[in-house]
């Protein structure tokens, strides 16, 4: 079981916090990782993502680097692969979409990336 997010925060339903299992769970603790920074935990230095990074390359990069950083965020999570990123730009706001292979299944998620 895991705390569900949304928004970058935690989900409250009936007046309590939402959770989630299963592939839902495993959605909801990628979302986390790949929205923290990574090294912003002092006594978790490995844990969250690079995404921020992305913004300092040029777009022509995003897709693999995208890639790269999840892969790296999500390294520890078992049965779980990275197979590749898209990376959006509308206005000034990024979102990458990191798709995913679990248990032989194809999944996708979509990181809002901080500017």
């Amino acid at each position: 079981m895991s705390l569900l997010l949304k928004n970058r925060d935690y989900a409250v339903e009936g007046g309590a916090l939402a959770s989630v299992d299963g592939g839902e769970a495993l959605l909801s603790e990628v979302l986390f990782r790949l929205a923290v920074r990574r090294g912003s935990f002092p006594f978790l230095p490995e844990l969250g993502s690079r995404m921020y990074l992305l913004r300092r390359e040029k777009p022509s990069a995003w897709a693999d680097l995208a890639a790269q950083y999840a892969a790296e965020a999500l390294a520890d999570l078992t049965d779980l692969s990275v197979t590749g990123a898209k990376v959006t730009r509308t206005g000034d706001d990024l979102s990458a979409d990191i798709f995913l292979l679990w248990q032989g299944e194809e999944l996708t998620v979509t990181a809002q990336l901080e500017g």
